[in-house]
Protein backbone atom coordinates (compact mmCIF):
# COMPACT_ATOMS: atom_id res chain seq x y z
CA UNK A 1 0.00 0.00 0.00
CA UNK A 2 1.36 3.45 -0.55
CA UNK A 3 1.04 6.41 1.22
CA UNK A 4 0.74 9.77 0.56
CA UNK A 5 3.51 12.25 0.80
CA UNK A 6 3.35 15.83 1.35
CA UNK A 7 6.13 18.45 -0.44
CA UNK A 8 7.85 18.35 3.37
CA UNK A 9 8.39 14.51 2.51
CA UNK A 10 6.32 13.78 5.87
CA UNK A 11 3.49 11.77 5.05
CA UNK A 12 0.12 12.62 5.95
CA UNK A 13 -2.91 11.43 7.98
CA UNK A 14 -4.80 8.75 6.30
CA UNK A 15 -8.35 9.17 5.22
CA UNK A 16 -10.63 7.81 7.60
CA UNK A 17 -12.07 4.09 6.45
CA UNK A 18 -9.29 4.33 3.59
CA UNK A 19 -6.79 1.38 4.65
CA UNK A 20 -7.94 -1.85 6.38
CA UNK A 21 -6.90 -2.68 9.67
CA UNK A 22 -4.29 -5.30 7.90
CA UNK A 23 -2.47 -2.53 5.49
CA UNK A 24 -2.46 -0.26 8.50
CA UNK A 25 -0.64 -2.53 10.60
CA UNK A 26 1.81 -3.33 7.73
CA UNK A 27 2.26 0.01 7.21
CA UNK A 28 2.85 1.05 10.59
CA UNK A 29 5.73 -1.93 10.43
CA UNK A 30 6.95 -0.02 7.42
CA UNK A 31 7.25 2.74 9.39
CA UNK A 32 4.44 5.18 8.22
CA UNK A 33 3.91 7.53 10.97
CA UNK A 34 -0.10 8.02 10.90
CA UNK A 35 -1.04 3.94 10.81
CA UNK A 36 -1.14 3.01 13.88
CA UNK A 37 -3.01 6.46 15.15
CA UNK A 38 -5.45 5.42 12.62
CA UNK A 39 -5.42 1.84 14.12
CA UNK A 40 -6.06 3.38 17.52
CA UNK A 41 -8.78 5.70 16.46
CA UNK A 42 -10.58 3.10 14.89
CA UNK A 43 -10.69 0.74 18.00
CA UNK A 44 -10.00 2.55 20.99
CA UNK A 45 -13.73 2.56 22.42
CA UNK A 46 -13.73 -1.01 21.81
CA UNK A 47 -10.17 -1.50 23.69
CA UNK A 48 -11.21 0.79 25.89
CA UNK A 49 -14.28 -1.12 27.49
CA UNK A 50 -13.15 -4.52 27.37
CA UNK A 51 -10.20 -3.22 29.79
CA UNK A 52 -12.77 -1.70 31.94
CA UNK A 53 -15.14 -4.71 31.75
CA UNK A 54 -11.87 -6.55 32.93
CA UNK A 55 -9.54 -4.75 35.57
CA UNK A 56 -11.03 -3.64 38.63
CA UNK A 57 -10.51 -0.03 38.79
CA UNK A 58 -10.93 2.46 36.12
CA UNK A 59 -7.45 3.76 37.23
CA UNK A 60 -6.12 -0.03 36.28
CA UNK A 61 -7.99 -0.09 32.52
CA UNK A 62 -6.30 2.46 31.79
CA UNK A 63 -3.02 1.83 32.87
CA UNK A 64 -3.73 -1.57 31.26
CA UNK A 65 -4.78 0.39 28.03
CA UNK A 66 -1.64 1.90 27.48
CA UNK A 67 0.63 -0.73 28.07
CA UNK A 68 -1.49 -3.31 25.94
CA UNK A 69 -1.27 -0.42 23.49
CA UNK A 70 2.38 -0.09 23.94
CA UNK A 71 2.75 -3.36 23.61
CA UNK A 72 0.96 -3.39 20.51
CA UNK A 73 2.77 -0.54 18.84
CA UNK A 74 6.31 -2.72 19.50
CA UNK A 75 5.24 -6.39 18.54
CA UNK A 76 3.45 -5.02 15.47
CA UNK A 77 5.93 -7.30 13.24
CA UNK A 78 5.38 -10.34 14.88
CA UNK A 79 1.56 -10.68 13.92
CA UNK A 80 0.88 -13.37 11.71
CA UNK A 81 -2.30 -12.53 10.03
CA UNK A 82 -4.33 -15.61 11.19
CA UNK A 83 -7.24 -13.77 13.10
CA UNK A 84 -8.57 -9.87 12.87
CA UNK A 85 -6.36 -6.87 13.80
CA UNK A 86 -9.14 -6.51 16.27
CA UNK A 87 -9.25 -9.65 17.63
CA UNK A 88 -5.35 -9.21 18.06
CA UNK A 89 -5.75 -5.88 19.79
CA UNK A 90 -7.95 -7.55 22.50
CA UNK A 91 -6.27 -9.84 23.23
CA UNK A 92 -3.04 -7.87 23.98
CA UNK A 93 -5.58 -5.90 26.22
CA UNK A 94 -7.25 -8.43 27.86
CA UNK A 95 -3.70 -10.37 28.83
CA UNK A 96 -2.70 -6.87 29.87
CA UNK A 97 -5.35 -6.38 32.50
CA UNK A 98 -4.79 -10.01 33.26
CA UNK A 99 -0.94 -9.31 34.15
CA UNK A 100 -2.32 -6.34 36.26
CA UNK A 101 -4.20 -8.50 38.50
CA UNK A 102 -1.90 -11.03 38.73
CA UNK A 103 0.85 -8.31 39.69
CA UNK A 104 -2.19 -6.30 42.28
CA UNK A 105 -2.12 -9.98 43.55
CA UNK A 106 -4.64 -8.39 46.01
CA UNK A 107 -7.71 -7.49 45.30
CA UNK A 108 -8.58 -4.15 45.17
CA UNK A 109 -12.13 -1.63 45.86
CA UNK A 110 -14.16 -1.81 42.44
CA UNK A 111 -14.94 2.03 40.79
CA UNK A 112 -17.97 2.16 39.52
CA UNK A 113 -18.33 5.71 38.89
CA UNK A 114 -21.74 7.13 37.48
CA UNK A 115 -19.22 8.51 34.70
CA UNK A 116 -18.47 5.16 33.22
CA UNK A 117 -22.30 4.04 32.59
CA UNK A 118 -24.57 4.84 30.00
CA UNK A 119 -27.41 7.59 30.72
CA UNK A 120 -30.74 5.93 30.78
CA UNK A 121 -32.84 6.60 27.18
CA UNK A 122 -36.61 6.18 29.49
CA UNK A 123 -35.74 8.65 32.24
CA UNK A 124 -39.07 5.81 33.56
CA UNK A 125 -36.57 2.90 34.07
CA UNK A 126 -33.27 4.70 34.85
CA UNK A 127 -32.80 4.43 38.17
CA UNK A 128 -34.11 0.61 37.71
CA UNK A 129 -31.54 -0.01 35.04
CA UNK A 130 -28.46 1.79 36.67
CA UNK A 131 -29.18 -0.36 39.63
CA UNK A 132 -29.14 -3.65 37.78
CA UNK A 133 -26.04 -2.41 35.72
CA UNK A 134 -24.14 -1.57 39.11
CA UNK A 135 -24.92 -4.81 40.80
CA UNK A 136 -23.96 -6.62 37.82
CA UNK A 137 -21.16 -5.08 37.70
CA UNK A 138 -20.44 -5.78 41.26
CA UNK A 139 -20.89 -9.44 40.66
CA UNK A 140 -18.57 -9.67 37.73
CA UNK A 141 -16.10 -8.92 39.40
CA UNK A 142 -16.18 -11.43 42.66
CA UNK A 143 -15.41 -13.54 39.69
CA UNK A 144 -12.19 -15.15 38.99
CA UNK A 145 -10.06 -12.94 36.54
CA UNK A 146 -10.06 -15.80 33.90
CA UNK A 147 -14.04 -16.80 34.32
CA UNK A 148 -14.67 -12.81 33.80
CA UNK A 149 -12.95 -12.48 30.71
CA UNK A 150 -14.33 -15.74 28.66
CA UNK A 151 -17.99 -14.19 30.39
CA UNK A 152 -17.33 -10.55 29.21
CA UNK A 153 -15.97 -11.61 25.89
CA UNK A 154 -19.22 -14.60 25.37
CA UNK A 155 -22.12 -12.61 27.42
CA UNK A 156 -21.22 -9.29 26.94
CA UNK A 157 -19.38 -8.84 23.43
CA UNK A 158 -21.43 -11.49 21.59
CA UNK A 159 -18.07 -13.64 20.56
CA UNK A 160 -17.92 -17.25 19.56
CA UNK A 161 -16.67 -19.92 22.39
CA UNK A 162 -14.18 -20.55 19.01
CA UNK A 163 -13.10 -16.67 18.82
CA UNK A 164 -13.21 -16.63 23.04
CA UNK A 165 -10.66 -19.50 22.87
CA UNK A 166 -8.39 -18.02 19.88
CA UNK A 167 -8.30 -14.73 22.07
CA UNK A 168 -7.45 -16.14 25.37
CA UNK A 169 -5.45 -18.75 24.31
CA UNK A 170 -7.23 -21.76 25.83
CA UNK A 171 -8.93 -25.01 24.28
CA UNK A 172 -12.82 -24.35 23.41
CA UNK A 173 -13.45 -26.36 26.54
CA UNK A 174 -12.11 -24.45 28.60
CA UNK A 175 -13.50 -21.53 27.85
CA UNK A 176 -16.73 -23.20 28.49
CA UNK A 177 -16.24 -24.78 31.82
CA UNK A 178 -15.05 -20.78 32.82
CA UNK A 179 -18.52 -19.64 31.31
CA UNK A 180 -20.32 -21.91 33.30
CA UNK A 181 -19.16 -21.55 36.76
CA UNK A 182 -19.50 -17.75 35.80
CA UNK A 183 -23.10 -17.67 34.98
CA UNK A 184 -23.68 -19.96 38.43
CA UNK A 185 -21.87 -17.66 40.47
CA UNK A 186 -23.52 -14.50 38.86
CA UNK A 187 -27.05 -16.69 39.15
CA UNK A 188 -26.35 -16.51 43.17
CA UNK A 189 -25.05 -12.97 43.15
CA UNK A 190 -27.83 -11.77 41.42
CA UNK A 191 -30.62 -13.90 42.58
CA UNK A 192 -31.75 -10.77 44.30
CA UNK A 193 -32.60 -9.06 41.58
CA UNK A 194 -35.08 -12.08 40.81
CA UNK A 195 -37.39 -10.39 43.24
CA UNK A 196 -39.67 -7.61 41.80
CA UNK A 197 -39.69 -6.10 45.63
CA UNK A 198 -36.34 -5.58 45.37
CA UNK A 199 -36.19 -3.56 42.24
CA UNK A 200 -37.44 0.47 42.39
Amino acid sequence: MSSEVNRGGKSRPFEPGEPSDIELLRAHVAGEQHAFAELLRRHRDHLWQTAMRIAYTREDAADSLQDALLNAHRTAASFRGDSEVRSWMHTIVVNACLDRIRRNKTRRAVSLSPETMPDPADPRNGIAELEVSLMLGRALFTLPPDQRAAVVAVDLEGLSVAETAVLLGVAEGTVKSRCARARLRLREQLEDLRDPGNRT
